[in-house]
């Protein structure tokens, strides 16, 4: 039986330019193609989760527009729960543009919308959701009041919370407190504790100093280098899978999703780090946010060979 994941976040339409090359600021670069694609975090973690086994329900405001109507059509596809999945009717739909270079890195501008108006009052609508969750699934394109709501609903009921500070900002200990599992990269690891962060000693600098402001478990994404594992137990690398990168868009949201399904089927700590790993490194491999999610066959291909 699927574990029950639930997602609260970000839904965006992704709009993106393949370029040679990110352009600098004042610059323009002609010759790009441009696609579009489904994206959003929090979006892009519900759709990761429900292609990696999970039974995923997804909290979440869309605009009631074009943009928001194909959103849900394309969560329901991918069997998410979308009960509580608002239309909004005084914002529009989350828009991301994307540039993506030719060695596979990005740059990303986001209009959050709707995304911007998911208040606590909604979580709280959805309490019964979260509080029956194996696993509660949040990032930071949502306001942080309402992180905290959901934080607190779910700690309270025991239910671990994974948060993924990205885009990173300042969070405050009572919230850290209430992570089970927080899932910075590099510079969010630096932003949150003032600690560069560029080899796995420094990730493990970091990641102690985040444990002692109350999260039981830190995740450092170090991107193709894999992760850095830590609890007050101690840290190890957990390292990744080479593979040849087209786009990372998405691929820290790939990586959190796939986490929750494993630890929510009871692995360890270091077997769930690693089928994310294998789950992100698929990610890479292909164009757009959610159309690259890989599914769990493709993942458990993947890491048997």
């Amino acid at each position: 039986m699927a574990k029950r994941i639930v997602v609260v976040g970000s839904s965006n339409t992704d709009m993106i330019i393949q370029m040679p090359r990110i352009p600098r600021p004042g610059e323009t670069i002609l010759g790009g193609r441009f696609s579009m694609a489904a994206g959003g975090k929090g979006a892009n973690q519900a759709v990761a989760a429900a292609r990696a086994g999970g039974a995923v329900t997804f909290i979440a405001r869309v605009g009631d527009d074009m943009f928001g109507r194909k959103a849900v059509e394309g969560f329901v596809a991918d069997g998410i729960d979308v009960d509580h999945v608002i239309r909004d009717s005084q914002a529009p739909s989350g828009v991301a543009l994307i540039f993506v270079a030719d060695d596979g890195e990005n740059s990303i501008g986001v209009a959050s919308g709707a995304n911007a108006r998911l208040s606590p009052a909604d979580v709280e609508t959805a309490r019964d959701a979260i509080a029956s969750a194996d696993v509660l699934v949040m990032q930071l394109e949502t306001p942080l009041e309402t992180v905290r709501a959901a934080a607190k609903i779910a700690a309270d009921r025991r239910v671990r919370v994974i948060l993924n500070p990205a885009p990173a900002q300042p969070l405050d200990d009572d919230l850290l407190g209430r992570v089970s599992i927080l899932t910075p990269n590099e510079t969010e690891a630096e932003l949150l504790t003032g600690i560069r962060v560029d080899d796995e000693a420094t990730a493990g600098k970091a990641a102690r100093a985040l444990l002692a402001k109350g999260v039981q478990t830190v995740l450092v994404t170090l991107g193709a280098r894999g992760a850095f594992l830590a609890t007050p137990e101690g840290g190890l690398p957990v390292p990744g899978f080479k593979v040849e990168p087209v786009d990372t868009t998405a691929a820290g949201d790939v990586f959190n999703g796939a986490l929750a399904v494993a630890l929510s089927e009871g692995r360890s700590l270091k077997e769930s780090v690693r089928f994310a790993n294998a789950a992100a490194a698929l990610s890479v491999t292909k164009l757009g946010a959610q159309p690259s999610a890989p599914s769990r066959k493709e993942i458990d291909a993947f890491l048997a060979k």
